[in-house]
């Protein structure tokens, strides 16, 4: 979490603002808290459902699911024919997914698939309505690429651990964002500056950072 650049209180005022969190997703961050598992949390959760609703979105596909956390946010957010695509590398963390999207009654809305997104989001057709990116900070410009041709006008992009996670250096990404030549860097770090580099001067593209979470960069398809 960006504790040292959101404050505990600003996060905490999120939190409570934001959607009522259900059984399910209370479940979820207690399973999140007890295993170490990294999810984007309540209080960027109720933006991801906010920001699908605002775009009045349909279809959503995520870079990266883990155990159905964020997907589950945007589910709650779709009317009863949207669809959410998660997609996860780790079969058993798909699996569990699939287990909360059933007792939460929004499995209906779900496709669940086990592999590479990358290689995934070229089976699909689109438009989408929203996109995720959570998964290899290296990968992100690859995955932005792969998916920019299936959006629409008005279609939202939205790339979690934007400012820190892990490996990655809220300062280190500052710096190799404004300083030439570029300074050293973890591989995650640079990868999150490439990719807020790239999307930053992509054609048709306007994008602003959501700083609650480990920060959102929000791309909007104009």
């Amino acid at each position: 979490m960006t504790d040292d650049l959101v404050t505990e209180t600003v996060s905490g005022i999120a939190a409570a603002v934001g959607p009522e969190r259900d059984e399910i997703l209370r479940e979820m961050d207690e399973r999140a808290d007890r295993e170490g598992f990294p999810t984007v949390g309540p209080q960027v959760g109720g933006w991801l459902s906010l920001l699908a609703r605002a775009v009045d979105a349909e279809r959503v596909f995520e870079f990266g699911s883990g155990f159905g956390y964020s997907a589950y946010w945007f589910a709650r957010a779709l009317d009863s024919d949207g669809e959410v695509v998660l997609t996860e590398i780790d079969a058993d963390e798909l699996e569990v997914a699939r287990e909360y999207f059933d007792r939460g009654g929004v499995a209906d809305l779900a496709q669940f698939e086990h592999g590479d997104a990358i290689e995934i989001v070229q089976t699909y057709d689109g438009p989408f309505d929203v996109v995720l990116l959570d998964n290899e900070k290296d990968r992100y410009v690859e995955a932005f690429e792969a998916v920019r041709g299936k959006l629409r006008e008005g279609s939202l992009v939205l790339a979690d651990n934007a400012v820190t996670a892990g490996s990655i250096d809220a300062e280190d990404v500052h710096r190799l964002l404004a300083e030439e030549p570029r300074p050293a860097a973890s591989e995650s770090s640079v990868g999150i500056a490439n990719y807020l580099d790239h999307v930053r001067t992509a054609e048709n593209f306007e994008t602003s950072l959501l700083p609650l979470g480990e920060g959102v960069a929000v791309s909007v398809r104009l």
